[in-house]
């Protein structure tokens, strides 16, 4: 259960994203394929795999990927399959033994009261489980059916080792803590601190911290190099503007994560005409160790040109109530327009950055005032 249940309205997804219902829903152009889906799937499919052994070599690894009908299938036959195993096994036994045989007061059986394969069937159970209801037992008369005892107790506890393992790391895997990590639909680009910024925004919904979170971004285009190579699928990283200005996120409270657009930055070139237009995927990776588990979790969200809104930012989540802060997560994925250039950072940078943009923006709109007030009757000279 949440703890913050009943702040988050029913119309938003809980599954790593929030969104603004009210805003325009974006779909990725036709034929485009997402590298990362915005629940963080990664949308790859692997086909061809000629060694199809290498996945029985680490069978542990397999088990907790598989489905969970598949495991508990799994987990059912094995149980079966070695109760019936060491079943034929204790008949065969007491068969060699003569035990099925009906015999006199002084006849000592390998195991006594095991008259038919059900009997032998119910003994192994109780053996492997350590239930032991009393009427079956096993006596010294037979070495076999003491080393016999002895291997299907060690062949009942590495199954129960493997499968309860198994069991216990799909129900703790980490994505399921991420669950509750979420990202905002939309992605921004506009001006922070006189910069020509990348915005997102994350937030964790329960109280129960992430520790010693860190976010990467990266840019997944389609480049050729110099050498005329296609590379369908470059994965560029782009640095990151945490606001505690360090790598690692104290994620109690939703943050906005900056990435500064630099000469450094794959978005450099981009215009707001060029974004509508590029097919371009920005990838975000939030990592970090669960407080109470001490698991290492980690949640994933993509952006697409169409999801990337120009000139606006992100409104204020936080606000201050009695003493405390208080988190509006119908906000969350709400932005509004600000004024922002359509120019992309380089042109900027060449323009003289964000101020001298500005200044000189004013000092032409001035000048066309200055020039239409000039222009105007009431101005005019009168002849002479």
């Amino acid at each position: 259960m949440l703890s913050r249940k009943g702040i988050i309205p029913e119309d938003y997804l809980l599954t790593r994203l929030a969104e603004d219902v009210l805003q325009p829903k974006f779909k990725a152009k036709p034929g485009k394929a997402r590298f990362v889906a915005k629940n963080g799937t990664c949308n790859v499919a692997h086909t061809n795999i000629r060694e199809q052994g290498r996945f029985l070599q680490d069978v542990f690894t397999t088990l907790v990927d598989l489905k969970w009908l598949h495991t508990i299938i799994i987990f059912t036959m094995s149980f079966l399959c070695s109760w019936l195993l060491f079943g034929m096994i204790w008949w065969l036994v007491a068969f060699a033994h003569g035990d099925l045989d009906q015999r006199g007061d002084d006849f000592v059986p390998c195991v006594t009261d095991i008259h038919s394969f059900s009997s032998a069937f119910l003994f192994s159970i109780e053996v492997q489980v350590t239930i032991g209801f009393g009427g079956r037992m096993i006596t010294e008369e037979c070495v076999s059916a003491i080393i016999i005892l002895i291997v299907q107790n060690i062949v009942g506890l590495v199954i129960n080792a493997i499968m309860l393992g198994c069991i216990f790391m799909k129900t703790a895997q980490a994505h399921r803590r991420a669950e509750t990590l979420i990202f905002s639909k939309h992605a921004v680009i506009s001006v922070r601190n006189n910069k020509l910024c990348f915005m997102i925004r994350i937030g964790d919904l329960r109280k129960s911290m992430i520790i010693s979170a860190t976010v990467r971004m990266q840019v997944v285009r389609r480049t050729t190099t110099e050498e005329g190579e296609v590379v369908p699928l470059d994965q560029i990283d782009i640095h990151m503007d945490n606001p505690v200005g360090t790598n690692g996120v104290f994620l109690v409270s939703p943050l906005i994560i900056c990435h500064v657009i630099d000469k450094d930055s794959p978005l450099y070139n981009l215009s707001a005409f060029d974004l509508q237009h590029e097919d371009i995927e920005v990838i975000v990776v939030l990592e970090g160790v669960v407080e109470t588990t001490g698991i290492t979790t980690q949640a994933r969200t993509s952006y697409v040109a169409e999801e990337i809104l120009w000139g606006q930012r992100f409104v204020p989540t936080v606000s201050e109530e009695d003493g405390m802060y208080a988190v509006d997560y119908s906000k969350f994925g709400n932005t509004i327009k600000v004024p922002t250039p359509c120019c992309s950072a380089k042109k900027l940078d060449a323009a003289g950055g964000i101020a001298q943009f500005k200044l000189n923006e004013g000092v032409t709109l001035r000048a066309s005032v200055r020039r239409k007030r000039f222009n105007h009757p009431r101005h005019k000279q009168p002849k002479q």
